[in-house]
């Protein structure tokens, strides 16, 4: 398992639609090492705090496995080329990550990076941001289908981190996994 990008991003307005919102869904990847602290990393923000962020969504991770699918998607819906590449962090997540997917991890969880550690606390649950920066309005219902959805990490042990890193899964209790959690609201 490994880490592959760092990616933080600044709280500013964008026209979605017809009205002007504040949104920090545009991550980009930053070099070096990044501090980790208990709500987030140094340079990252989120706009709304009331579905982002806090000590139990500090960082949102997302599996670089799923950028196959996305790409695809994207040149169906014609907002991008076939052969065009998405960067890290065109999720929105903070750490692009390669290995560990979300039927792989379960609330409880820890990753061990050699400079920190966080928890696996959540799946992600996209809305109209996420429809915006994909570019297409079936965004937020393809993730909910295909359950790529990412997951929320709390900071357990602040440090720092950095890309290319590799890190260690510690299971917790194992009871419910990402995607499991993820279907059960998405259906609810």
């Amino acid at each position: 398992m490994r880490l592959l990008s760092v990616n933080v991003g600044t709280a500013h307005e964008r026209l979605i639609g017809q009205r002007k919102v504040l949104s920090a869904i545009d991550k980009r990847p930053v070099d070096g090492e990044v501090a980790v602290q208990p709500l987030g990393l140094a340079g990252d923000e989120q706009a709304d705090l009331s579905v982002h962020g806090g000590l139990g969504k500090a960082v949102y991770a997302y599996p670089n496995e799923h950028y196959a699918f996305w790409r695809t998607v994207r040149a169906q819906a014609q907002v991008s080329g076939w052969d065009d590449s998405l960067p890290p962090g065109a999720m929105g997540e903070n750490l692009t990550l390669e290995g560990v997917l979300e039927d792989g991890l379960y609330i409880g969880d820890r990753l061990v990076f050699p400079g920190c550690v966080l928890a696996v606390s959540e799946p992600r649950f996209p809305c109209f941001k996420f429809n915006a920066v994909m570019g297409f309005p079936q965004a937020s219902k393809l993730m909910a289908q295909s359950g790529f959805c990412g997951s929320y990490l709390a900071v357990i042990e602040p440090g720092t981190i950095a890309a290319g890193q590799s890190f260690k899964l510690v299971p917790g209790p194992r009871e419910v996994s990402i995607r499991e959690l993820f279907r059960a609201r998405v259906r609810a």
